[in-house]
């Protein structure tokens, strides 16, 4: 009614998460800066006017996302950063349990991957195109699906570095993992797939290397386009929802933070 009394909903989380909320905020205000000790249970406990049993548990709430870490030999938390492959982590498991399927990652890939080839083709040092080579070789070498899997991740990890714009990776990573799956079932079904893929990465080196950021462009769309045609030649349905493998291969797709 106009003109009425407006009032705020009450507050009904838990003590231990609006607990966890408001160091949250001070963390990501920089308030507490990385590598700051926080105060002990007992003191945070006498600040906040709550048992220790609470405060433990909005502390358990922190660490299990990346924003404090017990250090090695101490027991005090101290801020930290979440790492890119903790955040990637977290993000592909919502998106894995909101039913996200093959041809959505596919059209998250096609928005957010050409782009970034072509910030790499302007942003190159001779590191990134050593990385990038690396990875192309190790596709090109690899014996098993696994190991191919393993190293298109890698490249497109070398990709992203090269891109040099951490808001893209954290955009583009948590898909990597999403991909893994149906890539394995593509190149086991499409043996032309593995050439086409190291073609379509030597073009793309190519063109980073010479600073051609369209051509780059131009070919990491068509690298990703390609992804589409064979899954659609393995017969893969585009429909399907995606997994995360329960015991992927060591390193891979789990960069540095």
């Amino acid at each position: 009614m106009s003109g009425s009394a407006r009032f705020a909903p009450l507050c009904t989380d838990p003590a231990y998460r609006r607990i966890a909320q408001i160091i949250t905020a001070r963390i990501t205000d920089r308030t507490l800066p990385e590598g700051q000790h926080l105060p002990t249970e007992l003191e945070l406990a006498e600040q906040f006017g709550v048992t220790r049993s609470t405060v433990r548990e909005a502390l358990r709430e922190l660490e299990s996302h990346g924003l404090v870490a017990r250090r090695r030999g101490t027991k005090r938390l101290t801020v930290a950063r979440p790492t890119t492959a903790a955040v990637a982590a977290h993000v592909s498991n919502a998106l894995v349990l909101h039913d996200v399927t093959v041809i959505e990652v596919w059209e998250a890939l096609t928005l957010l991957v050409p782009p970034t080839a072509r910030l790499a083709a302007g942003r190159r040092t001779p590191e990134d195109l050593q990385q990038l080579q690396a990875a192309a070789d190790a596709f090109a070498e690899s014996g098993s699906t696994p190991r191919m899997v393993e190293a298109v991740g890698r490249f497109f990890e070398a990709l992203e570095g090269t891109a040099a714009n951490r808001a893209l990776v954290l955009a583009h990573r948590p898909l990597l993992p999403l991909l893994a799956t149906s890539l394995e079932l593509m190149l086991d079904r499409v043996p032309q797939a593995r050439s086409r893929i190291s073609i379509a990465q030597r073009r793309i080196i190519e063109a980073v290397s010479a600073g051609d950021a369209a051509r780059a462009e131009e070919w990491m769309g068509k690298h990703i386009r390609d992804f589409r045609r064979g899954f659609e030649v393995a017969k893969i349905e585009l429909s399907t929802r995606v997994g995360i493998a329960a015991a992927p291969l060591p390193g891979a797709f789990q960069p540095d933070g």
